[in-house]
């Protein structure tokens, strides 16, 4: 099973519909599944990163091995990230958890409750794009890891 935590709702319909259908197409391999936690304004409220955390943790359990989404966590290829993903089932991890961060990062409690931090990229994307980026990040594992052919 594949989770995936994301901080806030996709804002634009564009994004909404390109996560939906790569979630769908993920679901022809495994469950997945897509939790959202509420985006508190941080702008006038210190401990919103802090409820974030505690929302996000609450749906975490001990069977999850969760990879926290961080610009300074390892950067794998594509073919890399699919064998990485791949040894976690055949290790025996029944659920994959994917958290991504609000705006204003994630707590500490998250980053400790992280049992590996993976960078997509150097570079920062919008929350909305990089959900899309993630969830065809996996289906393109999952491909690869069924030796299906899949487009570079």
């Amino acid at each position: 099973m594949i989770k995936i935590f994301a901080v806030g709702r996709l804002k634009h319909r564009a994004y909404a519909e390109l996560t939906e259908e790569y979630l769908k197409r993920i679901s022809r391999f495994t469950k997945v599944r897509l939790i959202e936690t509420p985006d508190y304004d941080s702008g006038n409220d210190p401990s919103a990163i802090s409820r974030e955390g505690e929302k996000i943790l609450s749906e975490i359990n001990d069977r999850d091995w969760v990879i926290l989404c961080d610009i300074g966590g390892t950067m794998l290829d594509s073919i890399a990230f699919a064998e990485h993903l791949g040894s976690l089932f055949t290790d025996g991890k029944s659920s994959v958890a994917f958290i991504i961060g609000g705006s204003e990062g994630v707590s500490e409690e998250v980053r400790k409750r992280a049992d590996e931090r993976v960078s997509f990229s150097r570079l920062t994307f919008p929350h909305n794009l990089f959900r899309v980026i993630l969830t065809e990040q996996i289906y393109r594992a999952f491909k690869i890891i069924n030796g299906e052919r899949y487009h570079k």
